[in-house]
């Protein structure tokens, strides 16, 4: 999977928040104080578009970006690819829920239960 870099990530937050998408202007005044350009705006939109992260309607004027997943869909597509990524699953899952705290494993125990 494509990683984000830290002004890819703020653009995505702000989409992730938006149910109906954002216009390249929305996004750029939600950033009023790191003063970007539009045409920065726009670039940084171009590239999350060809890593397929946001989809834009084209018919419409301005351009409307949205989300192409959820970020729960982006964030566990994240974790699956780390974890596809180790040679030994079992020691990294291991790892992992010793990290996890006891919400969280209650949690887990509880969806795994229901499956």
């Amino acid at each position: 999977m494509e990683t984000l870099g830290e002004l890819e990530r703020s653009v995505m937050d702000q989409l992730w928040a938006a149910e109906d998408g954002l216009t390249a202007a929305e996004i750029r005044e939600s950033f009023a104080d790191r003063d970007l350009a539009l045409t920065t705006v726009h670039t940084v939109l171009s590239r999350l578009e060809k890593k397929k992260f946001v989809t834009r309607r084209r018919g419409e004027r301005p351009h409307r970006y949205r989300a192409a997943s959820s970020r729960e869909e982006h964030v566990a597509e994240l974790m699956s690819d780390a974890l596809g990524q180790a040679p030994d699953r079992e020691a990294v899952l291991a790892r992992f829920l010793g990290t996890v705290d006891k919400e969280d494993t209650a949690l887990l125990r509880r969806l795994l239960g229901s499956s």
